[in-house]
């Protein structure tokens, strides 16, 4: 696995392995609080990509065996530098500041790390079986998230990089706050990445069977 990330950065589109040197990223509502009080916040992202998943290294696998849906199967890797850029549209209140304002937006999510939980079921075409996803949850970790808005404050520059400043020194604290969000957009693009291998290979086909003078004693 860690050969094909390597050599066909690319994809492969005979295999149904999309491009993972840039990942497009559907729009996704990241905040929407009530309209209430003196903070509320609307934010959307848009026109979205992921750079860095070409850079990935799968630590472990399991659950690929002979009936994969009586098994969880995992898939554990790890990311030097994700890099996510986009666009943003905003508007809410800080205090007695209105906000309404678009620009670009970029993350980048230092030593990336993620367990990958799949369930699946069976579908069979052609006399073979074929994976279907139907619940792919991700766990995440990271050193550090570096997050950059610009024009947060259309008509203040001051005030868009004091609050660049605190987020990213306040980093961990807004992830946790922003984690479930997050988490459903990397559950999106994990998904998309999969389900055209899974769609396009059978099952049958990935893993070749291991032939009885082939095997290794230990």
């Amino acid at each position: 696995m860690n050969l094909l990330i390597k050599k066909f950065p690319r994809g492969i589109p005979a295999l149904g392995m999309k491009p993972i040197d840039v990942v497009d990223i559907k729009n996704s509502k990241f905040w929407n609080d009530e309209r209430v009080g003196a903070f509320w916040l609307d934010f959307d992202l848009f026109n979205q990509v992921n750079y860095g998943f070409e850079n990935t290294t799968i630590t472990k696998v399991s659950g690929f065996d002979e009936n994969p849906t009586s098994s969880l199967i995992e898939i554990h890797g790890r990311i030097p530098s994700l890099i996510h850029k986009g666009s943003y549209y905003s508007q809410g209140r800080v205090w007695i500041v209105e906000l309404n304002s678009t620009g670009e937006s970029f993350s980048d999510f230092q030593n990336f790390r993620f367990v990958l939980k799949l369930k699946v079921i069976m579908e069979y075409r052609n006399n073979k079986r074929y994976l279907k996803i139907y619940e792919l949850n991700p766990f995440v970790n990271m050193d550090r998230w570096v997050f950059w808005l610009d024009n947060f404050f259309e008509s203040n520059t001051d005030m868009t990089i004091a609050i660049n400043q605190v987020f990213n020194l306040h980093w961990v604290e807004f992830w946790n706050e922003l984690e479930p969000t997050n988490l459903k957009i990397f559950a999106s693009v994990f998904r998309d990445i999969f389900e055209d291998i899974f769609k396009k290979v059978s099952y049958d086909d990935m893993f070749l069977p291991v032939h009885k003078d082939s095997e290794v004693n230990d």
